[in-house]
Formats: C-alpha cells, structure tokens, sequence
C-alpha cells in the first residue's frame, strides 16, 4: 500500500504545469510549479518544516516547546501543520492589515494568535517584530523562528525545491524566476 505517515510527507513534489494561454505568443515552454499542492497550500510549508527539522536537530527546539514566529499567515500555516505533528505548541503574531481569515485559520489548527499594529516601525515595541521576540525571551521552552534571518529558510529549496525543478526538466530549465519574500519563497 502506498500512502503517507502523516500530513509532512505530503510537502514537496509539488508537479510542474504548462501555462498556456498567457504564454501562447511566447517561443518557448513555460512551467508553474504548483506548490497550492503543499498540504498548507503554500511554498511555505517546505521551508516550515526544514527550519523545524534544524531546530530538533541541533536542540534549539526540544519536545513539547512552543514555536514563536511573526507571520503574514503563509509560512504559519507550515509552522502550524509541523507542530500538530511533532507536538508543539505555536504562537503567531500577525500585522492587523491581515485578514480575519488568515488569523482564524492559524486559530483553528491550534495556535495562539496575536495582532499587532501594521503603523509602527520594526523596532517599535508594538511591532509584530518586536513583540514575537520578545514572546521568545518571556516563554520557557519556546524557540523563535526568526523566518527572515534563519538560513534554514532558503536551504529548504536548495534541498527540495531545486533538485525536484531540475529532475522534472531533466536539466533543461534554462530560466527561474520568483519573487524572494523572506528566501522561503
């Protein structure tokens, strides 16, 4: 029987698509790689999962911690899937200017969301920024993602992501391109 473990082995191997109409003018085949086939419907999920992994791995995240990100919801919802799995708790902190949607998704897979103002400066104490670290260094047993500085992010394509682009193309991609966000993207 083939089928898998859990919702994680689920990410990845997400197929690439022919676009058609956009590209019909155009002289050469054009790909999508269709990641809304990722459990969480996101990109994220394969950089959630591989900065979770690195964290287990090297002790930064020990069994029944809690994992504090500030998110826009996308790389969340990765966080949020892990973390049903493997048994961790999870605390958001979203910018208002996110939708309601967004913060009642992350609730209902079992996170703690708090909102903060969009209007402030990073290094505002009320910034998303500001107030998921400091939610970092105030919880026992808590790691903080730190999705934006954590290398973690973007090895997760250099692991999954690429080797999956070339082996669907059999080495021919001859053009990438991609909006880099966080390097989760």
């Amino acid at each position: 029987m083939e089928y898998a473990k859990n919702i994680l082995e689920t990410i990845g191997n997400t197929p690439l698509i022919k676009i058609n109409k956009i590209t019909e003018e155009l002289p050469c085949l054009v790909l999508a790689k269709y990641e809304t086939f990722n459990p969480g419907n996101s990109v994220k999920d394969r950089m959630a999962l591989k900065m979770i992994e690195d964290a287990e791995a090297d002790g930064r995240l020990k069994p029944g911690g809690t994992i504090i990100e500030g998110t826009s919801g996308n790389t969340g919802m990765g966080l949020a899937l892990a973390a049903i799995v493997k048994g961790y708790k999870c605390i958001f902190v979203l910018a208002d200017k996110q939708s309601k949607e967004k913060c009642d998704i992350l609730k209902a897979v079992g996170a703690q969301v708090i909102v903060c103002p969009t209007a402030v400066v990073p290094k505002d104490p009320r910034s998303y920024y500001s107030v998921s670290k400091r939610l970092a260094e105030e919880t026992p047993n808590s790691w903080y993602v730190n999705q934006y500085d954590n290398p973690s992010n973007a090895k997760a394509h250099y692991e999954s992501t690429g080797p999956e682009i070339w082996k669907q193309t059999d080495g021919k991609i001859t053009h990438f391109v991609v909006g880099v966000g966080t390097g989760g993207t």
